[in-house]
């Protein structure tokens, strides 16, 4: 009996230190040993947007993103993007290209053929509506290995630099000018001598979308602007840029839209696109443009 007795209470301590060993080790992992590797922390990548000399504009924070969502969050750098329009609009020479990030663990519930090119455009449109012309604005997308935090919130994107390739003809300019939306300023432009601006397709389709979205709200305006390029004295630049908007105007009025629906400014050479400093870019300030407000 003593011998059973024995190997009874050496299996009742067995069974009590594996008990305690489970316990202490396994559930509440208080015993010495390697410790769990911990979960990548992460961390957002620093925004550099960079124009050789001419522009620096940095910041630690960065453009965030949703999983798989387009809408970009960009409240921390703001003050950069809005510093990024201003050079844009004040060096019209030169062209930026935005490229969208995105991984290829997301999804593109967008129109757009990839997420990156969708929040591209996001960041373009916030800069059209800034005040840089579209034409100084190019998009792209790069596929990257994104990482994502918690919330499962990403960050990035890029920015490029080149010279603005111009148009060397008015009707080459004219054809150029895309409409996306009457919301969006449309440039027209005129054959030397012409007071009638060129048409196209794309500032046909523009002027007809105009016209039906103002006749179904008459508090709206379309704003008609004249301008010019630099050749000449500023009077003279101005008294031009009114009268290629007066022209415009009345066309516009011919073709239906009520005169007290559009509203005529005149800019001279004030607000140029491109450089007048070539030929191509003085052919490209010459032009009126239009945009709903």
């Amino acid at each position: 009996m003593s011998a059973i007795k024995t190997l009874a209470w050496i299996a009742l301590i067995g069974w009590i230190g594996g008990s305690t060993y489970w316990h202490v080790c396994k559930i509440k992992q208080l015993c010495d040993g390697p410790a769990p590797a911990a979960e990548a922390s992460y961390s957002i990548p620093p925004l550099s947007i960079m124009d050789g000399p001419n522009l620096n504009l940095a910041s630690a924070f960065n453009f965030g993103f949703k999983k798989s969502v387009a809408e970009p969050n960009f409240a921390n750098v703001k003050r950069e993007l809005d510093s990024l329009a201003a050079y844009l609009k004040a060096n019209p020479g030169r062209k930026s290209t935005i490229t969208g990030l995105y991984s290829s663990i997301e999804q593109n519930p967008t129109t757009f053929p990839d997420l990156g090119l969708a929040r591209a455009d996001a960041i373009k449109q916030y800069l059209v509506q800034a005040g840089v012309p579209a034409a100084q604005l190019e998009t792209a997308s790069k596929m990257v290995d994104l990482t994502f935090s918690p919330d499962d919130s990403t960050h990035g994107m890029e920015f490029g630099f080149a010279g603005l390739e111009l148009p060397k003809t008015e009707q080459a300019l004219a054809e150029a000018e895309k409409h996306t939306t009457v919301f969006e300023p449309m440039d027209l432009y005129f054959n030397t001598g012409s007071a009638d601006y060129i048409k196209t397709a794309d500032n046909k389709k523009f002027l007809e979308e105009a016209k039906k979205y103002l006749a179904e709200n008459k508090d709206k305006k379309l704003l008609v602007t004249g301008h010019t390029d630099n050749v000449g004295n500023d009077a003279s630049n101005m008294n031009l840029s009114e009268q290629r908007a007066a022209d415009v105007k009345q066309a516009l009025v011919k073709a239906g839209i009520s005169t007290d629906q559009i509203v005529s400014d005149a800019k001279g050479e004030t607000t140029p696109k491109a450089s007048n400093d070539t030929p191509e870019g003085r052919k490209a300030n010459r032009r009126v443009s239009v945009v709903v407000q």
